[in-house]
C-alpha cells in the first residue's frame, strides 16, 4: 500500500489549473507572451534575430518574476511594497535624544546686591 504525505497546513498549497501552473501564473505568463512575442516578431529583421530575442527576455522578465517569485508566502508586488514603506515612505527609527545639562552653558546674570546669581559667596 503506497503512503502518501499530507502537510498540516493546507492553506500553503495552491490550486494547479493547467500544466501544473496556478491562475496567478498562468495570467502573468500570458502577459509576459503578449507583450514580449509580437515585440520579438516585429523586431527581428530590423535588429536581428539574436537581438531580438534578448530584448523580448528583457521585456517578458518582471512578468515572468511576478508570476513565479514568492517570498515568505508573499508575492513579489508584496514584497515590492514592503520595501519600499520601509525604506521611503516611513522614516527612520529615530534616536533618542535628551539634552545633557552638564554640556549645557550656563548664563550668569547679575543680582541686585551685585553678586552673581547661582554663586555662593565666599567669606
Amino acid at each position: 500500500m503506497a503512503f502518501v504525505s499530507v502537510p498540516k497546513d493546507l492553506t500553503k498549497v495552491k490550486n494547479k489549473i493547467i500544466l501544473n501552473l496556478t491562475k496567478r501564473q498562468l495570467i502573468c505568463l500570458g502577459i509576459a507572451a503578449a507583450v514580449g512575442l509580437p515585440f520579438y516578431f516585429l523586431s527581428r529583421e530590423l535588429i536581428g534575430s539574436s537581438n531580438a530575442a534578448t530584448g523580448m527576455c528583457l521585456l517578458m522578465l518582471p512578468a515572468f518574476l511576478f508570476a513565479m517569485y514568492e517570498k515568505d508566502g508573499l508575492p513579489l508586488e508584496k514584497v515590492l511594497k514592503n520595501v519600499i514603506t520601509v525604506k521611503f515612505i516611513r522614516p527612520p527609527v529615530r534616536k533618542y535624544e535628551v539634552e545633557n545639562l552638564y554640556e549645557k552653558k550656563k548664563i550668569l546674570t547679575k543680582a541686585k546686591g551685585g553678586n552673581v546669581c547661582g554663586k555662593i559667596k565666599k567669606r
